[in-house]
């Protein structure tokens, strides 16, 4: 049976928490209720109080109101619910979640949603879906939201179309979901597509004859945030982390950001790492912002109107090498750096629209100075989309099979 739990202050959002619930059951599904709500009681007992949740986050229901604030008592609420929808999940209690909220609401379904795992079906109904208040780096990579229209102070037929959706959508989700299989191992690689980036349609089918499972992820924000939570929860049996361009856009205040611990996740895990140069260059914008001030002047390539990209001068560049090595020398377990010192996308090649070769060659030089002990680099005389490049990274995987680091599968 599917069990889907509902969340929410079910003090004041009682008829649509139980509207939801209710459609839930009558597709057949099953409920689980939680009450995140500080002040108030529900009309009915949920099946998971107010009480278990501030005590799952080490605290009380009585400390939350003493604290007089709001802000501070949703984070207790927010921190117990995490910790019990981690635990109803790995029990096998739950199969999805749904949670409705304003922006309190909202704040507190983000850490809970969070605290499931990837391909767990999230639905939030908020009344600020889709904000520019919602940070991508909280956001996690699966999540669904629908916009809770209408619906502020009690039900409506404008709510209930939403509340409707959302419910039937959770329980759709849930029953449909094929959850990974990890019947091989699997490994984590980034890049973006064709045009700028091709060495993985030759490297996928490669890895797969040698056993692996391969997940491609489209580095545009929320894509790293996909690859870095499997990273951190060491899904991955090794990673070919070749499209770093997220941390260039964090370091130079793009809204197109995995978040500050892009590049940390394998390393922390002590996963095996082969890192390259892929868009290195680039710093991806929103194409419909205004261009910020710091990277005015800069040459610049329109992707489409969703996403613009501006080229980084030789001392931008040189601070990307930093802050990648910066990351790397934090890493527990093997990495090798690929670095073909002819480029780092299509774009870029010798006569390409964006070639500087000023820039690379300040890249490579700061790489050099600012590779730590525990990375080991390797040089190519090639571009990255060379078959080289990804004849060189095939043969770092196959020393790591014979040296027994990676799964022979």
């Amino acid at each position: 049976m599917t069990t889907i739990l509902v969340a929410g202050t079910w003090d004041t959002k009682d008829a649509e928490l139980g509207y939801m619930r209710d459609v839930i059951l009558r597709q057949g599904g099953q409920v689980l209720t939680m009450d995140v709500s500080v002040l108030g009681d529900p009309s009915q007992p949920t099946d998971i109080s107010k009480h278990e949740v501030a005590e799952a986050a080490g605290s009380s229901i009585a400390e939350a109101i003493a604290a007089e604030d709001e802000n501070t008592a949703m984070q207790v609420m927010a921190t117990g619910s995490a910790r019990l929808a981690a635990k109803l999940h790995a029990d096998g209690r739950i199969q999805g979640v749904i949670v409705l909220g304003g922006t309190m609401g909202t704040d507190l379904a983000l850490d809970l949603c969070s605290a499931l795992p990837l391909g767990v079906p999230k639905y939030v109904v908020s009344t600020v879906s889709f904000s520019p208040m919602l940070p991508p780096e909280r956001l996690p990579a699966d999540i669904q939201m629908i916009l809770w229209a209408g619906g502020l102070y009690g039900l409506n037929s404008i709510c209930k179309a939403s509340l409707s959706q959302a419910a039937g959508a959770v329980l759709g989700a849930a029953r449909a979901v094929e959850p990974p299989l990890r019947d091989k191992p699997l490994i984590g690689m980034t890049s973006f597509g064709k045009t700028v980036l091709r060495y993985m349609v030759s490297l996928k089918p490669a890895l797969e004859a040698r056993g692996f499972e391969v997940a491609v992820f489209h580095a545009t924000g929320m894509g790293g945030r996909a690859f870095e939570s499997l990273a951190a929860e060491g899904a991955f049996a090794a990673v070919l982390d070749f499209a770093p361009q997220e941390v260039g856009n964090h370091l130079f205040g793009s809204a197109i950001t995995a978040g500050p611990d892009r590049m940390t996740g394998a390393g922390a895990r002590g996963v095996p790492q082969i890192v390259s140069i892929g868009c290195y260059d680039l710093v991806d914008l929103v194409g419909w912002h205004p261009l910020p001030a710091h990277l005015e002047g800069l040459p610049g390539h329109a992707h489409n109107r969703l996403l613009s990209s501006v080229v980084l001068d030789a001392e931008a560049r040189c601070r990307v090498a930093r802050a990648i090595m910066g990351k790397l020398s934090a890493a527990t377990g093997e990495v090798v750096f690929l670095l073909p010192t002819r480029g780092g996308n299509e774009w870029d090649r010798e006569g390409g629209p964006l070639c500087d070769a000023d820039g690379l060659a300040a890249f490579v030089t700061e790489v050099r100075a600012a590779c730590p002990p525990n990375v080991r680099l390797v040089e190519l005389e090639a571009h990255i989309n060379d078959p080289a490049f990804s004849e060189a990274a095939l043969a770092v995987v196959d020393g790591w099979i014979a040296g027994g680091r990676l799964p022979k599968a």
